[in-house]
Parts: C-alpha cells; structure tokens; sequence
C-alpha cells in the first residue's frame, strides 16, 4: 500500500489526548534531526492534535494514512538545535472562568474537543468547533470577543489559542486545565 520508511514507530494505540502528544514528545527527543517518527494511533482527535503540534513545536508534518482502524502519522524531526515549544500566553486557570460565567460577563467558551466529547459534558453555551475544524469554521467567531479555548487538558486549547492569535483574534484565553478538572455547571446528553 504505501512505502513510507520510519526511522522509529510509537505504538499509541488505544490512547486517548493527550496521551499520543505526550509519547510523541517523548519519541521525538530520541530521534536525530531530520528522522521520520510514524505515530501510530486509534484516536479519531490525534490527526488534528499531531498536525497542531507539529506546527507549534517546529516539526514537520508529512501527513496521516489511514490504515483500517489505525491512524499513522509521520512527523520528520526539525533540524533545528533547539526546538522551542511555543505556548499561548494568555492563560487562565478553571475557577477565573467559572467567576467570569456567574458574574455574566459577555464572554464566549470555545470547546475544541471533539464533537463527541462535547455532546457527553460541555459548559452550557459553550460552542463546539473540534480543533480540527477550527480553521473552516474560524468565521464563526468574532475578534472582538473575550474568547476563552477549553479542551480536556489545555493542549488542544493551547493549539486552539495559537492559531486563533495568528489569525488576528486578540483577546483569546486559554483555560488550564479544562474540563478534566472542571467543577462548574455543565450539561449534555446524560445531564
């Protein structure tokens, strides 16, 4: 089918975010400069989540197969000496949020998980547009709204807060650690 040649494969099947980023990481500090890393995974979310990190953490990103189940990425290793992760950084913790909620501030929550995830527990009024969506669906949103990005952990809304920052939105917060961690009002299909 395909004749791609990696000089190291990560099993991360069966893992769900942020657990692929974080073994990706880890595999890329033990690869040289230039060097292919095929990442192979089941979780539907890991295409968007590889390809954000790859551009945010300097690495290239070759593409994704689709191999049954399995998803297999292939990451090439930036020649760079010192490759610097960039983060956002106008961060935010859970409990300023939830403030920010009951004090009806006229803010938007951007939920970039993915649709299934967000149908299960969400913040009321939250909007949904999956990391891997956002850039169709940018126009969606106004620049001159308080924006605060939540996903599970605060990876996805980092990604999430870097590409809306790049595309011109000024005033975007990422919220750590999302709603892993989130004790405020939600709802969804079971609540």
């Amino acid at each position: 089918m395909n004749n791609i040649t990696a000089n190291m494969i990560l099993d991360a099947k069966g893992l769900a975010c942020p657990m692929p980023i974080v073994k990706t990481k880890k595999a890329m500090n033990n690869l040289e400069a230039g060097q292919v890393l095929e990442v192979q995974a089941t979780d539907k979310g890991s295409k968007a989540d590889m390809k954000a990190w790859s551009e945010s953490s300097g690495h290239q990103y070759l593409g994704t197969i689709e191999d049954g189940e399995v998803l297999k990425h292939y990451l090439r290793k930036s020649s760079n000496d010192e490759t610097i992760e960039k983060k956002h950084p106008n961060v935010t913790d859970n409990d300023v949020l939830e403030k920010q909620i009951k004090a009806n501030e006229n803010i938007i929550v951007l939920d970039v998980r993915e649709a299934a995830e967000y149908l299960f527990n969400h913040i009321p009024n939250a909007i949904s547009i999956p990391l891997g969506e956002l850039e169709q669906r940018i126009d969606e949103l106004n620049k001159e709204n308080e924006i605060y990005v939540v996903c599970r952990t605060g990876s996805r809304s980092d990604l999430a807060a870097q590409k809306l920052a790049e595309k011109g939105f000024t005033n975007v917060i990422n919220v750590i650690p999302g709603m892993s961690q989130w004790t405020g009002k939600t709802t969804g299909i079971l609540n």
